[in-house]
This record gives structure tokens, C-alpha cells and sequence, in this order.
């Protein structure tokens, strides 16, 4: 059994999802997660300017975020997410004890704000998300820097050290 068969189903215990649910979504997340990345967060969400379209379910990893979509008519399951944690930028996160709700914002690679609202049972499970979120997005991602791969126009004046010019004589 593979790291993530191992790991799935208790990071979705821990949010108290049904075992159908999550079985009925996990042939989606297979296919999108590697067998050596294990789930960080499994939980459901909703999006905040489409409150009653359909159900979501994320799966955060070490690597990846995922989401699926679960139409409210005919339960048919979609894809609506899947990229690396490095592809997104600006994501940010809004904790509210109050409505016992995290708000998570990325801007996918293709430029589309995704915004997903998290639901809690309680405040101390809010700041849990907190934490949880902040690792896997402050702690591990790349500084933007390092994932330029070319720029288009630079012109380099600067010569290559340790060369010299050779004289042929």
C-alpha cells in the first residue's frame, strides 16, 4: 500500500467526512496525486460567489491542491482543480472564529481567482486550518524568484568569469 492509500482516508476522518463520500471522489484524486504525496487536508468547501451550485471537496498534499466538484442534480463528479502548490500565487487566507469559516484565495497558473470557503465545527478548529494552511503555503513554496525560468528581451553584458581570450599565434 502506497503512501497516499495509507494516508487519505484518516486526513478525511479528521474532518468527519463520510467514508461513501470520500470513496465516490477518490478514483479523481488518484489519478491527479502521486502515490508518495500525503494528504494534508481533506475537507469539504464551497465557493463564496456560487453558494448553492454544486458540493467541493479539496484535497490539499505536500505538492498539490485538488478539487472536485459534485454536480447538486445529477451528483455527477468533475475535476474543477488540479495544480501543484509552486503554480499558484498570490494565495492568501482569511480565518473567521466567528462563523467558524477559513476563507483560501489562490490565483491558479492561468490567471483565475479561485476562492473556496472552509467550514469548521468549532473556533479552535479554525485556527488549526490556520496553521495547517500556513505551512503548506509559507513554509514550503518557493520565493517567486526562483521559479522565473526565462525572461524574453534581458540583454546579459556581463562576461562569463574564468574565460580568457585566447591569442592564436
Amino acid at each position: 500500500m502506497d503512501v497516499f492509500s495509507r494516508t487519505f482516508l484518516p486526513a478525511a476522518a479528521e474532518t468527519g467526512l463520510a467514508a461513501q463520500t470520500v470513496t465516490r471522489h477518490m478514483p479523481i484524486f488518484r489519478r491527479c496525486v502521486g502515490s508518495g504525496d500525503a494528504p494534508v487536508l481533506v475537507t469539504r468547501c464551497s465557493r463564496p460567489e456560487h453558494p448553492v451550485s454544486a458540493d467541493y471537496l479539496l484535497l490539499l498534499t505536500h505538492r498539490r491542491l485538488v478539487v472536485t466538484r459534485q454536480t447538486r442534480l445529477l451528483h455527477r463528479l468533475q475535476l474543477h482543480l488540479n495544480t501543484e502548490l509552486r503554480e499558484l500565487s498570490n494565495v492568501t487566507w482569511s480565518p473567521d472564529p466567528r462563523l467558524h469559516a477559513v476563507e483560501l484565495a489562490a490565483t491558479a497558473i492561468d490567471g483565475v481567482r479561485e476562492r473556496f470557503l472552509i467550514r469548521t465545527a468549532n473556533p479552535k478548529q479554525v485556527w488549526q486550518l490556520d496553521e495547517l494552511l500556513h505551512h503548506a503555503f509559507r513554509t514550503r513554496l518557493r520565493s517567486p524568484r526562483e521559479r522565473i525560468v526565462a525572461t524574453i528581451g534581458e540583454a546579459t553584458t556581463a562576461r562569463p568569469t574564468g574565460l580568457r581570450a585566447a591569442t592564436v599565434g
